[in-house]
């Protein structure tokens, strides 16, 4: 039987809000992934270094307190610097600070290198299906 895909979770900087990234550990679990769950107020640097150890397949980080933009520049680009060019890179929550229109924060973090970007309402099946099918095409699941 094939190695479950490891996957690193946690809210990314100052932030403490972490039910939300609790609950998808927890439906990541219930379907047969490894998780390691980093919690809240995790920096940037934790996410990298858990990757690395154990060859995670994918980070999928929150941010409920609006300042993704200043906690993510150059996320991916430490990602490739430590060798993770392949990690798939979800961001889900409140990413902005003030009112904006969603697609605009989609955009922006795509351009930072996410390969998906989630409102803070997303449907976590649907998540779990893409994350799926992004697993599929890189050839880890």
């Amino acid at each position: 039987m094939a190695k479950a895909p490891t996957i690193i979770t946690g809210t990314v900087g100052e932030d403490s809000h972490s039910i939300g990234s609790r609950l998808l550990s927890r439906v990541l679990r219930d379907n047969g992934y490894s998780v390691v769950e980093l919690g809240g107020l995790t920096p940037v640097e934790e996410f990298i270094d858990a990757a690395r150890e154990t060859d995670a397949s994918a980070i999928l980080m929150s941010s409920l307190y609006g300042m993704a933009e200043i906690d993510l520049a150059g996320f991916k680009e430490k990602c490739v610097e430590a060798g993770l060019e392949n990690v798939l890179l979800y961001l889900g929550g409140y990413l902005m600070v003030g009112r904006h229109d969603w697609a605009e924060a989609e955009r922006r973090f795509k351009a930072f290198g996410f390969d998906r970007v989630y409102p803070p309402e997303v449907d976590l099946d649907r998540a779990l299906e893409d994350l799926k099918n992004d697993l599929k095409a890189k050839g880890r699941l």
